[in-house]
């Protein structure tokens, strides 16, 4: 029978007394324990040592400390233990090499004293640390291995403190940067970093320390020591401790100046090979080795009726369909021919070109391969044009959509591609852009007490007052609608160089001077931003400078100003237009006016266009220039266009019900006609009001029916069968070709008032006026022209063939009840 004190299997162990506990607690520690008086022998020894050693605790005591270890563990042990026994507390750490195995142990060792300070031996304990050890074996061959390949690497390795300051860098960095690594670990990375390269890495640096990124790879420039600049591409890496606090960030730098080179070299002769491409007036098709299609410039996209983008990776046979211009059989590709033969291939005046809408277009065109610099075929080139009567009416067609016609200043249509142009320039070099929107203050004023004879003038003065300021070929003024005006500098220094700039053109415009006209006082208001500083895309610098326009009005006009990030991203104006648009439409606070169309002959009203107004206790609060660009940008427009419609509707209906039945004509916008379920609303309006289909004409621009392809021509055919008429709006503004009329079934164009205002004072475009009139006129559609202020442009007109006429001379936009009056009043003249 056992103990009752002693432990027995399958019963816990329950001690009499402390000492019973406190022996079973010595006994099973995991470490060897012994007590070792001052003769250095074994008074007491724990079980720990059979696991260890091999020996019974019983055979220990009694022996001397180096009987029971091996020489050279004793050796290594023996300078604490003599000073233990000296009466100073001593440890060892080290490893023990008695059977059964080898131990990474530490050791401690404490004098026992009496009660009157003599020294009656030594208490000790070891543990077993050898995993720990191995451990820290493991990690310090690890931190070797890594100061090894950091130091030695061949792209430049640095350590960098959260402030900022290097811990450590390498040699490759060292002598990438020209500093030494002294010099190095002495500096923060900001006093290398080219300044205008500062705002960017600060905000990733920012990012990376309040862990929102893990890493981040960018191309940035360092100043070497000696003063040039080096171009790197900088990869960066944290390191955090285990509570997740940031300690340091592991940079990778490599240097990529001479690639940064080449790019420049490459992109000027890009730029150059691009200019030149959407420069001249042949179609230029480019495409790889597959003939899958690769680009196409702006007279491919024109006579093809694909746009490059649509295009990019198409095969080409889809894109440049030609037919035999006899038998209207298809024709080999050329390119394919080039392909076979390696040589290039020609075909003069026996090609016609399929337009993706399906009218024809007689060409000339030429194919060639493209080779690299190891003679590899690597694609190829289609050159053509048209050899068509209407090429040089196309190409004037293309320069009036471009220019604007009163100014002769580019339009807002070649605004942004020069932008993009310029700030890829100036990201290249490295450089800054300017871009000023300017806006004349009180304009309307003078079209109100002037006309708008005297204020087409005062644009033209203005608009030359600002080419008089550009400082050289690189300086780009544009119109960009009404009185506002762009001003692109590519290349700026810094700030103060734009708003010098900006207060020339203030002073030009004030001195501004109209013949036989008294001296005018015309001020200006002009925004400014900066790129890169306020925006890097096209878009957005021009709504940034807008901003700051806007900014300058609110506080008082004829000034200029910065954009600053306080600024809202849209102008505090438009701001202001959406949210007058919103509670219009909620209130029904939009109105209607209707601005007669007459018979070209004999002057009777035969129609009216319904314009949209935006007014307060009558009197506009903004003009339609202002308010439906807005409505596009927030697609207010498609909910305005619905109620402009039903609007339009119902007082055509209540003409018709009266016996004064007119067609009244609705614009409708891109994005509304694009609008799923258009077809299905404009059929709920026409059943609603019970209006007659055909006295509705909807107006659409040939922007919007030749950007939707094949569904488009469907809707329009669907929209035509169900009786309401269309008409193309703004014509000759838009597309270069005219033979594709025929493809839509469009009632009538309108002539742009662009092209009626020139017409008695410049023969080229009277020429292309009649030309348009006459081709639209034989394919039995017809010719309304807008914007006639004048007896000498309604005398042409008329006498052009011209079959409906609509512009101030024949009456301004009115209140459906003004128009109805002149209605009566036609009626009672006709009896």
């Amino acid at each position: 029978m056992p103990k009752a004190n002693q432990p027995t299997e399958g019963r816990s162990f329950t001690p009499q007394t402390e000492a019973e506990l406190l022996a079973h607690v010595v006994q099973n520690v995991p470490a060897l324990i012994s007590y070792i008086d001052r003769d250095e022998r074994f008074v007491f020894a724990n079980d720990a040592h059979r696991q260890w050693f091999g020996v019974d605790a019983h055979q220990v005591i009694g022996r001397l400390v180096s009987e029971v270890l091996d020489p050279e563990s004793y050796l290594r042990a023996r300078t604490a233990l003599l000073q233990a026994l000296s009466g100073r507390h001593s440890s060892y750490e080290g490893e023990l090499f008695s059977a059964p195995r080898r131990r990474y142990v530490h050791g401690s060792f404490t004098p026992d004293t009496d009660e009157h300070g003599h020294l009656r031996g030594v208490l000790t304990v070891f543990t077993d640390i050898s995993e720990r050890h191995a451990l820290e074996e493991q990690l310090r061959e690890s931190e070797q291995r890594f100061s090894q390949a950091f130091q030695h690497a061949a792209v430049g390795m640095a350590l960098i403190l959260p402030a900022g300051r290097y811990q450590q860098v390498n040699a490759a960095l060292c002598e990438m940067l020209g500093y030494t690594e002294a010099e190095l670990r002495a500096m923060n990375w900001r006093d290398i970093t080219h300044p205008d390269d500062l705002p960017l890495s600060e905000a990733l640096a920012g990012q990376l320390i309040q862990g929102k990124r893990e890493a981040f790879q960018t191309e940035k420039r360092y100043i070497h020591r000696d003063g040039h600049i080096v171009h790197v591409l900088l990869s960066v890496a944290q390191i955090r401790n285990e509570a997740g606090q940031f300690n340091y960030a592991v940079i990778q730098v490599q240097d990529i100046t001479k690639r940064k080179q080449f790019e420049e070299a490459l992109f000027r002769e890009r730029q150059l090979a691009e200019v030149t491409l959407n420069s001249i007036g042949d179609a230029v098709i480019t495409t790889d080795i597959a003939l899958n299609v690769t680009s196409l410039n702006p007279i491919a996209e024109a006579m093809t009726g694909w746009s490059s983008a649509d295009a990019k990776g198409s095969p080409l046979d889809d894109v440049f369909r030609l037919r035999d211009i006899n038998n209207r059989q298809p024709l080999d590709n050329p390119l394919r021919q080039a392909m076979r033969r390696n040589a290039i291939v020609d075909f003069s005046g026996r090609a016609i070109l399929l337009h993706r809408n399906g009218f024809e277009t007689p060409i000339e065109n030429s194919a060639a391969l493209i080779h690299d610099h190891a003679g590899n075929v690597t694609g190829g080139v289609l050159v053509c044009h048209d050899i068509s009567e209407n090429r040089t009416l196309a190409l004037k067609m293309i320069q009036l959509a471009q220019h604007d016609t009163l100014t002769g200043l580019p339009n807002r249509s070649l605004l942004y591609a020069r932008i993009e142009q310029a700030t890829a320039m100036a990201t290249q070099r490295h450089r800054q852009c300017a871009l000023l929107y300017l806006d004349l203050d009180h304009f309307r004023r003078i079209n109100d007490t002037l006309g708008h004879g005297v204020g087409d003038q005062v644009l033209q003065a203005v608009a030359q007052q600002i080419r008089s300021t550009l400082r050289d070929s690189e300086d780009l003024a544009f119109r960009y609608t009404g009185d506002e005006f762009v001003v692109l500098l590519p290349r700026v220094d810094d700030a103060d160089e734009a708003a010098g700039f900006a207060q020339r053109l203030l002073d030009a415009c004030s001195q501004t001077r109209v013949p036989h006209l008294p001296p005018l006082d015309i001020r200006a208001s002009i925004g400014i931003s900066l790129f890169p500083r306020d925006a890097t895309e096209p878009d957005a610098l021009v709504r940034t400078a807008d901003a700051a326009m806007y900014e300058v009005k609110t506080q008082g006009r004829h000034g200029y100003c910065f954009y600053a990030p306080e600024m809202s991203q849209r102008s505090a104006a438009s701001q202001r237009i959406e949210n007058v648009l919103r509670h219009a439409l909620a209130h029904g606070e939009l109105s209607l006016q209707y601005q007669p169309k007459v018979d070209a002959v004999l002057g009777h009203i035969v129609g009216a266009e319904a314009l949209l107004r935006l007014q307060v206790e009558g009197k506009d609060l903004f003009v339609p220039d202002q308010f439906i660009p807005v409505a596009e940008d927030t697609g207010l427009i498609v909910s305005i266009g619905t109620w402009a419609l039903r609007e339009a509707c119902l007082q055509a209906r209540r003409w018709q019900r009266e016996g004064r039945a007119i067609p009244v004509s609705v614009n409708v916008s891109p994005l509304q006609f694009q609008y799923a379920g258009f077809y299905e609303r404009l059929d709920s309006i026409l059943n609603e009001t019970g209006l007659d289909p055909n006295l509705l004409e909807l107006e659409l621009t040939e922007r919007t029916m030749m950007s939707g392809g094949d569904g488009t021509i469907r809707l329009l055919r669907r929209i035509r069968q169900r009786g309401v008429r269309l008409s193309l709006d703004d014509f000759g503004t838009g597309y270069s070709s005219l033979s594709y009329l025929k493809h839509f079934p469009v009632d009538a164009l309108k002539i742009d008032r662009a092209f009626v205002r020139d017409i008695t004072q410049d023969a080229e475009t009277a020429a292309i006026t009649s030309a348009i009139i006459a081709m639209a006129r034989s394919l039995n559609k017809d010719v309304i022209a807008e914007g006639v202020e004048t007896e000498v442009q309604s005398t042409f007109l008329r006498e052009a063939g011209c079959s409906q006429m609509q512009g101030f001379l024949f009456g301004p936009p009115m209140p459906a009840e003004a128009l109805e009056l002149r209605l009566v009043e036609q009626a009672a003249v006709s009896l």
